[in-house]
């Protein structure tokens, strides 16, 4: 009877392991940066407007300085180039009554190789669980990169177009313009993320505690973001204004969002 059920179900859960009921399942787990399996609903604005085909580029939303609040967006029109490299994992402590907790924070850089990057922090638990998140941070920070010429306009832009610094902590880092075929004359971790950014030949030169790796990358990531903060000669032609694009499909917006449901197949 109903204590027979009752007993076969205990010993399925307790003895055999299966469906234990308190949510520890590490079942459909997906790889590094999340789940693409499932199909992104997107959350803001934005995101309807990228998933519906509405912003063709990513350029778009740089222009008008929109806000990219899922990754979503980011994997929508970079997923396929974008290569991630975790830059470092350390462990951080905190002193509590019972002892340390130790956690671990995570370091990602994220590009593309071809004038986009990105830099993710993350600290969590669990290593796994701090770089995943690392990635997304990364995804969501990502900026356009302004490259430029050493000398005379031949080619393509190969290097960073003026002199630019950034800073952190103590950390100060100079990106200055090289000649084509210099190559990045750098320590490894701005190397790193001025690969990822897509340019070819740098000069660089950093002062401060630079064994702080955190500092350093961010110090570098703050002078590539400096590359387009500067209003060069060649960019003084008149700006012809346009709606962005919260304005231009407002009455697309004001619809209410229906999610698809999902076809069921049938075997």
């Amino acid at each position: 009877g109903i204590n027979a059920e009752y007993g076969k179900q205990w010993y399925q859960r307790r003895v055999r392991g299966g469906s234990r009921g308190r949510g520890r399942g590490r079942g459909n787990r997906t790889g590094r940066g999340g789940g693409d399996s499932k199909e992104w609903y997107p959350c803001t604005k934005l995101g309807r407007l990228v998933k519906d085909g509405m912003i063709k580029k990513i350029e778009e939303i740089y222009l008008f300085s929109l806000p990219i609040k899922e990754a979503e967006i980011i994997d929508f029109f970079l997923g396929s180039k974008l290569k991630d490299e975790v830059l470092k994992i350390m462990p951080v402590q905190k002193q509590t009554r019972a002892g340390q907790r130790t956690r671990f924070k995570a370091f990602v850089a994220i590009g593309d190789y071809d004038g986009h990057i990105g830099l993710g922090v993350k600290c969590s638990k669990e290593v796994a669980t701090a770089i995943r998140g690392a990635i997304i941070l990364a995804k969501l920070s990502v900026i356009p990169v302004r490259r430029g010429y050493w000398g005379n306009k031949i080619g393509m832009p190969h290097t960073v177009p003026c002199k630019v610094t950034g800073k952190c902590g103590s950390v100060l880092v100079r990106l200055v313009p090289a000649p084509r075929g210099t190559g990045l004359v750098s320590a490894p971790v701005p190397k790193k993320l001025l690969n990822m950014a897509g340019c070819e030949d740098c000069y660089t030169c950093a002062t401060g505690q630079t064994a702080t790796l955190g500092n350093f990358a961010k110090a570098t990531f703050a002078a590539i973001a400096a590359t387009y903060a500067y209003l060069t000669p060649d960019m003084w032609s008149p700006t012809v204004f346009t709606n962005s694009p919260y304005q231009e499909y407002t009455d697309y917006l004001a619809k209410p969002f229906v999610k698809q449901p999902k076809k069921e197949v049938k075997y």
